[in-house]
């Protein structure tokens, strides 16, 4: 898996140069960048086993036509802390679970969602404008199923987490509270600068590309706490992106850099400072037994 990654960003860079040297706007050049950086894979995760028990599907209403797809996995205590779950590039929720079950082990109650274009939400090649959209369509049934805005969390993990940072920002925009806090895991500081780490290049491919996800010029408007979370050893986004967007953004805040951990599995094993960093900057606990 770790090749055909590298491959897919040095793809979706050297598409960057071709459209530097040409004429931008080109629709066809926009959809192969987008083909390269979604690229979805279909059908279920080689490893899904199925549904936790307590997982509630649904479809969230995008419009008469079109929905998201998502999963509600409520906490075993009542009124719980509710966290939106956003995943990154490529996969779908099947290949979510683990991490979607150690986030509601540390004590949310978890509602996910496939972007239009993944999984099983209808729709076609994604857009950085699209996920956005989907993203507050699904913060407004999170509101649904938490009221209460001081109970009320964004994750997103890598891609996700830029995701994450727009809809916060969005949210900060609006009247009155409406979420408690923001939990990025893996992610960057703005698309260029991602492709030109995986691509090995100084060349400043992020004024050239079509999709931005510029978290960096957005985190220090996101007007709630933020926990920023990278492995140390993440071979894709590196850990110095997570200082960056830490040092941009305004507390309260905390980073935790987990020794050893990959682009994957800084939930697992950071496990112990993950919860410990939940509970002082957001006050929740995490759940013994929560599966």
């Amino acid at each position: 898996m770790s090749s055909l990654i590298r491959r897919r960003w040095r793809s979706l860079t050297a598409l960057v140069l071709v459209l530097a040297a040409l004429p931008y706007g080109c629709s066809r050049l926009a959809y192969k960048e987008r083909e390269l950086l979604y690229s979805i894979q279909p059908g279920t995760a080689s490893w899904f086993s199925g549904l936790p028990a307590g997982v509630q599907q649904m479809n969230i209403p995008l419009d008469n036509t079109q929905h998201l797809h998502a999963w509600w996995w409520p906490a075993a205590q009542k009124n719980a802390p509710a966290a939106l779950y956003l995943h990154g590039t490529r996969w779908n929720l099947t290949a979510q679970v683990r991490r979607i079950t150690e986030l509601r082990s540390l004590g949310f109650s978890v509602l996910a969602i496939d972007y239009r274009g993944f999984g099983d939400s209808p729709g076609g090649l994604p857009s950085e404008a699209s996920v956005y959209e989907d993203a507050q369509v699904a913060w407004q049934r999170l509101v649904q199923l938490q009221p209460d805005a001081g109970k009320r969390f964004i994750y997103g993990h890598s891609l996700g987490g830029a995701i994450a940072v727009d809809l916060a920002r969005r949210l900060a925009g609006q009247q009155g509270p409406q979420a408690a806090g923001l939990i990025i895991e893996s992610t960057f500081t703005d698309l260029g600068d991602a492709a030109a780490a995986v691509a090995h290049t100084s060349l400043p491919v992020r004024w050239i590309m079509s999709e931005k996800y510029d978290s960096i010029d957005k985190i220090g408007n996101v007007g709630v706490p933020v926990l920023i979370v990278h492995g140390t050893d993440d071979r894709y986004v590196p850990p110095r992106f997570s200082q960056a967007l830490y040092d941009a953004a305004h507390g309260p805040k905390q980073l935790l850099l987990v020794p050893g951990a990959t682009h994957l599995n800084s939930m697992t094993l950071g496990s112990a400072d993950y919860a410990r960093a939940l509970h002082q900057l957001f006050g929740v606990k995490a759940t013994q037994g929560a599966g």
